[in-house]
């Protein structure tokens, strides 16, 4: 046991049986001292709560969420008018998704991790919690929740059930139960919206990472229209009108940035052009829903990372200016199926994520969930401030810089690398960043090259070969940070998950005398192996992205920090999930195993009960005060 973890367990004790001030302390009894009262920091940091993916009922009245308030996300609904909400599902296994039937108040479908692995499944439930029941296999399959058809008699799904390398569209009828193959996707793909009489679908389909397709389906043949033959790559997403004769999408067909866009279809479903609604020049269009009525469109954009709102009026082809939003970044959007009311879930760098209601006439909002955060003042949270740096090409890049309060002169950082690679950091509630800044270790958080909400240029200078100039980038960080005299050169850690973890892993090996400490969460570090054993779908959307282990071996391996181990100077943690199948926990063990075999000291801390990523209380407590005790250790007293 690490003193680390005994600190943790020792808390409790350690506060209800303080020492007498005439006791002499050992230094040992004062680093486990200092080290409980982190601890306690930390895990009241960890535990403020969140709410996001709201749904109305069909009737309005209500609206349906996802919230971690009981340790687990889990299923809740609220009455629309505010009162004390209500919790429908209390599962061992997290809910990731969640979606009321349109046609009925009495039904809810919603799409549940077991262990957080990948192997969702899909139950419905009634909005009191009975008659919870499975509608899906269970087991290994891969499935998503995809649209309720307006007459809520059946749900689109999209299961890897049929072929592990795929994701296809099936239609599973509420009443029976009976599951009905749609259509064959080549790799990822779902049907996101349906026409209101049912017999038009609209399916989204990924080439690759950062290339995709709509369809239109006709329920009733299956017959399918390509509408979005491009050239390159190109992204789209979006939702068929109510009638069935319009397309409103994102796109950035042609075009650098993603724009609001709209494709009108022929009676016998024939395409017309992709024409442009609405677009800006700072930023890219991220959100987008349509009223039931097709008459009005909310949009999201993405200006530099925070959102701002917009109305456009299908009817009259104008956009307006949408309400200053009360939170960094919004997400969510769902019309009330009168049109009224908007929901929205709000959040922000120092607010944690919640629903939130406009009134569509007057523009007025309202929140609806007050996640909650006790022991923690929101106003006293760092928010981060936008900086501009150069690559070490010139390549203009940007990131999040949160600074420790007091903090005089250049003191510890951690270099934070978000996951995708094609994510983005935005000022989101981190309650990991918040813990580093509050034992006074800063936090960098870039957008290296392929980072997305940039533009279609931008998301992809990272793919291939290309990835060495990302790899570059770390240090382009580094000497940010150092040469403006944020930094002190010899305390600088970096963190990441997913593809994080995988440049925390490329910077800890290529450049091994800038980091004190680096932490890999659950990310890559063998492209190869990470090919064998992924989910086969993840696998065949990759190649674009990261290389064709079939034909490109060889700069998979140059590309993959596990050959180069053995340049590792700097304290290294690993943590990952043992129900990991995006990326396989023996990304994990490679790195322990090889780093002991030499004698290097790795800390290691494997999570049974996740997959990729934390989304248990406990566990994230766990892994946030073991990541700030690590930090501390190696990087020095934060700079205070």
């Amino acid at each position: 046991m690490t003193t680390r973890v005994f600190a943790i367990l020792t808390l409790v004790g350690s506060l209800l049986h303080p020492a007498c001030s005439q006791t002499t302390r050992s230094p040992e009894t004062d680093k486990k001292q200092t080290e409980n009262q982190v601890a306690a920091s930390v895990a009241r940091m960890a535990r403020v709560g969140s709410a996001f993916a709201p749904s109305f009922s069909s009737d309005g009245k209500w609206i349906s969420f996802i919230s971690n308030i009981s340790g687990m996300p889990q299923a809740w609904i609220v009455p629309v008018e505010g009162g004390y909400p209500r919790m429908v599902t209390n599962g061992d296994d997290p809910v990731q998704q969640l979606e009321w039937s349109p046609a009925t108040t009495d039904l809810l479908a919603l799409a549940v991790a077991p262990g957080g692995g990948m192997n969702a499944q899909i139950y419905l439930v009634h909005p009191d919690g009975t008659g919870l029941h499975l509608l899906t296999n269970g087991g290994k399959d891969n499935n998503g929740l995809g649209a309720w058809m307006e007459d809520g008699t059946r749900i689109a799904i999209d299961s890897s059930r049929l072929d592990p390398a795929a994701r296809d569209n099936f239609f599973v009828d509420v009443t029976s139960g009976a599951i009905t193959l749609v259509s064959k996707n080549p790799g990822v793909g779902g049907i996101d919206s349906f026409s209101r009489d049912g017999k038009r679908a609209l399916i989204g389909r990924v080439r690759s990472r950062g290339d995709s397709n709509l369809y239109l389906l006709d329920v009733a043949s299956k017959k399918e229209t390509l509408l979005t033959q491009h050239e390159g790559v190109a992204l789209f997403f979006g939702v068929l009108s109510p009638d069935g004769s319009t397309v409103y999408l994102v796109s950035n067909k042609d075009r650098d940035l993603l724009a609001f866009c709209r494709i009108r279809l022929a009676a016998d479903g024939a395409p017309g052009p992709i024409e442009t609604l609405a677009e800006r020049p700072d930023g890219e269009l991220d959100g987008l829903e349509i009223n039931k009525q097709g008459t009005l469109a909310a949009l999201i954009w993405n200006v530099k990372g925070r959102s701002e709102f917009s109305f456009y009026d299908l009817v009259h082809g104008k956009e307006s200016r949408g309400p200053k939003l009360p939170g960094e970044i919004a997400g969510g959007l769902a019309f009330s199926r009168e049109g009224s009311k908007l929901a929205l879930n709000l959040s922000g760098s120092a607010q944690p994520s919640d629903i939130w209601v406009m009134d569509v006439k007057t523009k007025e909002l309202r929140q609806l969930t007050f996640s909650p955060h006790p022991g923690i003042d929101l106003n006293g949270l760092v928010r981060p401030e936008l900086v501009n740096f150069p690559a070490q090409d010139g390549l203009p890049l940007t990131g999040w810089l949160y600074r420790p309060k007091n903090q005089n002169g250049p003191g510890a950082y951690v270099i934070s690398f978000h996951g995708g690679p094609e994510g983005q950091e935005r000022p989101v509630f981190r309650s990991d960043y918040q813990a580093l800044l509050s034992q006074g270790i800063g936090v960098f958080a870039p957008n290296v090259r392929g980072s997305s909400g940039f533009g279609k240029k931008f998301v992809n200078l990272d793919n291939g070969e290309l990835r060495f100039n990302a790899i570059k980038d770390i240090k382009s960080c580094v000497d940010y940070l150092v040469s403006n005299h944020i930094a002190d050169p010899k305390r600088i850690g970096i963190t990441g998950g997913s593809y994080g973890g995988y440049m925390t892993m490329a910077g800890l090996t290529e450049y091994p005398d800038l980091f004190a400490a680096g932490i890999d969460l659950y990310g890559i570090v063998n492209f190869m192996t990470f090919f064998e054993h992924t989910e086969p779908w993840m696998a065949a959307i990759s190649t674009v992205e990261y290389g064709d282990p079939k034909t490109q071996k060889e700069m998979l391996d140059r590309l993959s920090p596990i050959y180069k181990l053995d340049r590792i100077k700097a304290a290294t943690m690993v943590q990952h999930g043992a129900n990991d199948t995006n990326v396989p926990v023996i990304e994990a063990e490679q790195i322990v195993k090889n780093l002991k075999e030499r004698g290097v000291p790795v800390e290691y801390i494997l999570f049974p009960d996740e997959g990729h990523g934390w989304r248990r209380i406990p566990n994230r407590i766990r892994s946030i005060t073991e990541a700030v005790l690590f930090f501390k250790e190696h990087l020095g007293n934060g700079g205070q």
